[in-house]
């Protein structure tokens, strides 16, 4: 998960409560969201929903309230449904997201699941990572589990690109020139916008000397 910030104003269609997923709603929150679900930070996901944060259930408040409007895949926004109702907000400034869940990427493409450490000792931390394991482990239907290792074989083509990168910036013959392209790659792949940021930055703070130069680089 990552941290995001919502624009103040709400898109005209939902404050005139026409609808709640309207196409300037939509946009809107595509530029919020960098075009990512906000749970499993998949990038242009093939089915994208606006989900309610916390379900309206026929409270129009709630309906239109632009602050409960999210971008979620639909798989996530399938998994999540009413059990999942008090996770951790991507929109709290008060909370670093992506730092209370540790996210430990696949080793290889095939990989049987990913590790998720609560960070934090909070209800809503444990609720978030309980989710993220769903999404990213699920296995007890058969398109659970097809799906899910496609999702974990996207977040190893992730950290693949990472670790070309890192290689790249050990390699003992590196210039200072190439170091620093490395390092300028490494900067696009931690940030937000960037799909499954928040397993490629924990990889990151790992490393003693690559942690000391990008953590300022993880807003």
């Amino acid at each position: 998960m990552f941290n995001t910030v919502r624009a103040s104003a709400a898109p005209a269609s939902l404050a005139a409560k026409q609808k709640y997923d309207g196409s300037d709603v939509y946009l809107e929150l595509c530029n919020i969201f960098f075009n990512k679900c906000y749970i499993c930070e998949t990038k242009e996901p093939h089915d994208i929903n606006v989900e309610h944060f916390r379900p309206h259930k026929g409270d129009e408040s709630k309906k239109f309230d632009w602050q409960n409007l999210y971008l979620a895949c639909s798989r996530c926004n399938n998994i999540k449904l009413v059990e999942f109702d008090d996770i951790i907000d991507c929109c709290d400034i008060e909370l670093d997201v992506f730092r209370a869940i540790r996210h430990v990427p696949p080793i290889t493409p095939y990989a049987k699941s990913v590790q998720l450490l609560s960070m934090l000792p909070n209800p809503k931390v444990e609720l978030s990572r309980r989710l993220l394991d769903r999404v990213y482990n699920s296995d007890h239907t058969v398109n659970k589990k097809v799906s899910g290792a496609f999702l974990r074989r996207k977040i190893f083509d992730q950290y693949n690109l990472l670790l070309d990168q890192i290689n790249n910036y050990y390699n003992p013959v590196a210039t200072d020139m190439e170091k620093e392209l490395s390092l300028e790659r490494m900067q696009k792949l931690i940030h937000r916008s960037a799909p499954y940021s928040a397993f490629i930055r924990w990889c990151i703070l790992d490393d003693m000397e690559l942690g000391e130069l990008l953590v300022g680089y993880m807003d």
